[in-house]
């Protein structure tokens, strides 16, 4: 995970979920992907995909979650239209708590996914 990094950079990240299938679920949905099931460390997690040395991965873990407000935010890239990934967000038990931002990098939106997690998704 941290062989190829160069230092001070994020190499994973972790999202405390009350409910590992409904997180699931929603992550799934709302990304368009297949989180992987994996019972290899001392919790349960379901691990995000990631092509080697392509960026940073994460997991899902039965945690407890930031409580509103408080807590990092994760940014997730979206995998078509932004606007396509904040619908399925509403649509499966998450909220979009703020207008689509533009920045020179392009364009996010915060969310907080079913559990209250803030998540950022970045997209075209």
């Amino acid at each position: 995970m941290t062989k190829q990094s160069p230092p001070n950079v994020a190499v994973w990240f972790e999202i405390p979920v009350t409910d590992m299938e409904r997180a699931k679920a929603f992550y799934n949905t709302v990304l368009q992907t297949e989180l992987r099931d994996d019972n290899t460390g001392p919790n349960p997690m379901a691990i995000f995909p990631a092509a080697e040395n392509s960026g940073v991965a994460g997991h899902l873990y039965p945690g407890k979650p930031s409580s509103a407000d408080s807590g990092n935010t994760i940014h997730l890239a979206a995998p078509d239209p932004l606007e396509d990934a904040l619908v399925r967000v509403r649509e499966n038990g998450g909220a979009v708590l703020s207008e689509v931002i533009t920045i020179p990098a392009g364009r996010f939106a915060y969310c907080r996914d079913p559990d209250g997690n803030s998540v950022g998704l970045f997209g075209r």
